[in-house]
């Protein structure tokens, strides 16, 4: 859950955990943005992350933007060829 300048980066981490890190970035920093990262099956615990902040505890946070794309990764020890992995950045504003 590394943050820098409004960016939070989802990983393993219960949604939670991310959805406290928007609020304390938000309420600290008094920025307007925020974006969330997210790659491969992180992307399910972004969007969960997205809606729980926007529909329980911010109201007026709205996505202003959702970027989706494709990353190419090495191969694992053991593969030959590169893996590309899913990629997607969803940009929350507060009003």
């Amino acid at each position: 859950m590394a943050k820098e300048s409004g960016i939070v980066f989802i990983g393993r981490k219960p949604a939670m955990s991310y959805v406290m890190a928007i609020i304390t970035s938000l309420s600290a920093s008094n920025a307007k943005e925020i974006t969330l990262k997210a790659r491969g099956r992180a992307i399910t615990t972004a969007v969960d992350t997205a809606e729980i902040t926007r529909n329980r505890f911010i109201k007026d946070l709205k996505v202003s933007k959702i970027s989706i794309g494709t990353e190419e990764m090495p191969p694992r020890e053991g593969e030959n060829r590169a893996r590309m992995v899913s990629t997607m950045e969803i940009t929350l504003t507060k009003k």
